[in-house]
């Protein structure tokens, strides 16, 4: 019994230090638009098509649709997600930052470009004095989170 009250102790201590360690999202506001769950699929367009795209998907998989207003110098704060992300910049502007990228090197999306987040690990900051928005089609497990936090500051970045 002292173990298991030992181990408990220990589990909430780093889960508090986790949580303390996280980076919360300041200025950002999601507005969840609509969650559906897709079965296995594999698509790909037809070698004449304008469009040369492939998916696939293995398993069931649901698909997020998330819209996200950043009030000026808002930011997501760093996180995670449990596969690809497209984000459409339709307001302002959001420049993202990848969680291992050794440079830090900024990706400025303007209103009517997208972008594509691999899941690895981002940060979405509006740097402007201006209001942004976006919307994001996220790919994650059936019932499960779509996001995942990640300490702050990024190894690579100082924020």
């Amino acid at each position: 019994m002292k173990k298991v009250i030992g181990l408990l102790c220990v589990f909430v201590f780093v889960v508090c230090a986790v949580i303390s360690r996280a980076s919360p999202a300041n200025g950002v506001t999601p507005t969840l638009i609509g969650r559906g769950t897709y079965e296995p699929f594999h698509i790909k367009t037809a070698p004449q098509s304008l469009v040369e795209f492939e998916a696939k998907a293995k398993s069931n998989l649901d698909v997020v649709v998330r819209t996200h207003d950043y009030v000026a110098h808002g930011y997501t704060g760093w996180h995670t997600h449990p596969g690809p992300v497209f984000i459409t910049v339709l307001q302002g502007q959001v420049t993202f930052y990848e969680y291992d990228d050794p440079t830090c090197t900024p990706k400025i999306v303007s209103a009517g470009q997208g972008y594509v987040d691999t899941g690895h690990g981002h940060i979405g900051v509006n740097e402007t004095d201006q209001p942004a928005r976006d919307v994001s089609v996220i790919l994650a497990p059936v019932g499960l989170p779509f996001r995942g936090e990640l300490s702050a500051p990024g190894p690579y970045c100082a924020f």
